[in-house]
């Protein structure tokens, strides 16, 4: 490590008012420190959000789920609330890294850092979240923007996202078994417009299947997935997997999160 400024904010207006004087913020840290470590990142000074109470917890807010940033995975996973009115939302935060990256890490934290094979991006795009800064809101089919990079300005930070509750949700990944993240990793929600699908690990981002929302849209069931076929175009191919083998895993989890919302 390296000699950096370390600030801790007391609540969200704090933290605001260090990251716009430069501090890099400083969530969970599962992904920072270890950048910092090995020199990829290198900031100056850092604000620790871990005393911002206001940036942590669950409510309802009407026909949604309110997080606050900070809250943990493995709180996530463990709310009667979101077991209750979201249950493919806490089952996905049960299945992220280990018993320790869970008890560490944070709903912000991930989503800002948008890694392209992490689990909570394709819960937010899938759910059509709104994502809550300390400047504004942002829909979820706006705030993704590519590999590591959201629609987030300098210095902004998010306080809070909104998960509306769908009729039907799941979530389906398959693990990359050394890292545990998604290899792919599908989220597929029914709400009253429709049917949205949310691919992560496909290499470049987060995105929408539109051809398996239109055939889910028409009828929510494991065979209208399996009849949608997937385009390896665009997908990565890797040592760990081909673009091809992606393509087949988008269709085998589309379809096994269709039947494990369908129960």
């Amino acid at each position: 490590m390296y000699a950096f400024q370390l600030e801790r904010a007391s609540n969200a207006a704090d933290a605001a008012r260090h990251a716009a004087a430069g501090a890099r913020p400083l969530a969970g840290g599962q992904t920072l420190l270890a950048a910092m470590k090995l020199r990829i990142a290198q900031p100056e000074a850092l604000v620790d959000l871990g005393g911002a109470a206001d940036l942590r917890g669950i409510s309802r807010q009407g026909n949604s789920l309110r997080i606050g940033a900070m809250t943990r995975h493995a709180e996530v996973a463990a709310s009667a609330e979101v077991r209750q009115a979201i249950p493919a939302l806490a089952d996905l935060a049960s299945q992220i890294g280990d018993r320790q990256v869970r008890a560490m890490g944070t709903l912000g934290g991930s989503v800002a850092n948008n890694d392209p094979a992490a689990c909570y991006p394709s819960a937010v795009l899938g759910l059509g979240a709104t994502v809550h800064t300390t400047r504004r809101t942002i829909a979820a089919d706006d705030f993704f923007v590519g590999v590591f990079t959201t629609a987030l300005d300098e210095g902004e930070l998010i306080t809070a996202i909104d998960f509306p509750i769908p009729r039907r949700a799941a979530y389906m990944k398959f693990r990359q078994p050394a890292s545990r993240f998604a290899l792919i990793g599908v989220f597929v929600a029914q709400r009253d417009d429709g049917v949205r699908v949310a691919v992560t690990g496909g290499g470049s981002g987060v995105f929408r299947h539109a051809g398996l929302e239109k055939a889910l849209s028409a009828s929510f069931t494991p065979q209208a997935a399996a009849s949608v076929a997937i385009d390896p175009e665009g997908l990565a191919s890797d040592l760990h997997a081909s673009a091809e083998y992606r393509a087949n895993l988008i269709g085998v989890m589309a379809q096994r999160a269709v039947a494990k919302a369908l129960g």
